[in-house]
């Protein structure tokens, strides 16, 4: 495997891409100056994937909602009642896993023995062990895992919020999926599901610190073996513009009301530096509007409407979108209307544009003192087609008529809707 050496002179940054002969794609970003070393095995899965044609076969695979997470615990299990985590205590290594909308990742952290942490890595995620015991047993885990975040005012609120803005796309769905999904599941679902998502040639490894490419090729020789193989085909049911519900409220245990505030991309569609660029817009845009900075959220605060928690961030990917503004309000609903009509009334200065933008770079330039950082970005934009070396070009391209646009078509009362978590 011959590797492509990327070099970015303004970052100082050396990035070595290689495509493994299993169809793996490895990329090293080495770091020799810090004492931590870090590696993330990914694979471009997540529980929106319900839907999709296996290579090979014609007609379309449907399989319940939390299979893509269901994977990701069953993994760790070895054969003989072994856990992977129990490897990685003798090493000393910190391991842990998360699966998003869009991915599933498997990852450790370690001061030493990087490679033999390594082997346990690709070790464990390439072989996978399903019995139907195994399989009944972990249903009740996450059957109790989905009962607590059912209760779980910071996680409802989202997922309300996201029930509010769409229709159809399975992003609106949880994670975790529910009691009754995860009870259809069995061992030949999960093996199928697992040689069609968990074939290197879908996969990324991306290792950040002490860490010699050479050296990862030749751990991934000896644990990767699963040949390439043609295109998934994945199925999103169509998506209307419009949303779906003006308000979502519930009632749990909180002291304070929780609220958040989604608004629908629907400038959707594409990836790449196309996908880079909205989102750095939409950041900037964000923090003109709701930042610490703002006037917006220094009257709200005065008002004692928000409080510390209050924050604004934007999420997007090739087929959905969505900014989000939120935290703790003794009135959302009032909160709401002064953000609407703050939106309406915005007169976005350039003086403000060109501060928020250097925000902006100085975040993305900080995110390389930290290879936990660094490589949670690196893999997330990757499937997203983004090559993050190109943030400071992309960032700098951006002008404040771009701004002002993306304010036009994004931040509108008709793509709103609020979540609202109440006292009981």
């Amino acid at each position: 495997m011959v590797f492509e050496k990327i070099c970015n002179k303004t970052l100082n940054e050396t990035l070595y891409k290689g495509r493994h002969k299993s169809g793996l794609t490895i990329y090293v970003l080495p770091k020799k100056e810090h004492s931590k070393s870090y590696a993330m095995f990914a694979t471009h899965y997540g529980s929106i994937d319900s839907e999709f044609i296996v290579p090979g076969e014609a007609s379309i695979t449907t399989v319940p909602d939390g299979i893509a997470h269901f994977l990701e615990h069953k993994l760790f299990e070895q054969p003989g009642g072994g856990n992977a985590f129990d490897e990685y205590s003798k090493t000393g290594a910190s391991a842990n896993a998360f699966t998003s909308f869009n991915t599933t990742a498997y990852l450790f952290s370690c001061t030493d023995k990087f490679y033999e942490n390594l082997e346990i890595l690709l070790g464990f995620v390439g072989q996978p062990y399903f019995t139907d015991k195994n399989v009944q047993k972990e249903q009740g885990i996450i059957g109790q895992e989905i009962r607590m975040y059912d209760d779980d005012p910071n996680w409802r609120v989202v997922f309300n919020m996201l029930e509010a803005l769409y229709v159809n796309h399975p992003v609106r769905k949880d994670i975790a999926g529910t009691v009754e999904t995860i009870a259809e599941i069995n061992k030949d679902i999960l093996y199928k599901c697992y040689n069609t998502f968990y074939n290197p040639s879908n996969m990324i490894l991306f290792t950040c610190g002490d860490v010699d490419p050479e050296m990862v090729e030749e751990v991934a020789d000896k644990y990767v073996k699963a040949e390439q193989q043609a295109e998934i085909g994945r199925f999103y049911k169509t998506e209307p513009d419009r949303i779906n519900k003006a308000k979502v409220e519930q009632n749990l245990s909180v002291a304070t009301p929780l609220f958040l505030l989604g608004f629908k991309d629907t400038d959707v569609g594409y990836e790449g530096e196309m996908l880079l660029k909205k989102d750095i817009t939409t950041s900037i845009l964000l923090d003109m509007l709701a930042g610490k900075s703002s006037e917006m959220y220094n009257e709200l605060y005065e008002q004692g409407l928000i409080n510390d928690s209050f924050s604004a961030s934007y999420e997007g990917e090739r087929d959905y979108g969505f900014s989000a503004m939120g935290g703790e309000s003794p009135n959302p609903e009032l909160v709401q209307e002064i953000i609407l009509k703050g939106i309406a009334n915005a007169n976005l200065t350039e003086q403000e544009f060109q501060r928020c933008k250097k925000v902006q770079k100085g975040q993305f330039l900080r995110m390389f003192n930290s290879v936990d950082r660094l490589s949670h970005s690196f893999v997330t934009n990757l499937f997203k087609g983004i090559d993050l070396f190109n943030f400071l070009d992309v960032c700098d391209s951006i002008t404040l008529d771009d701004v002002n646009a993306r304010l036009q078509r994004h931040l509108t009362s008709e793509n709103a809707g609020i979540s609202i978590i109440k006292p009981y």
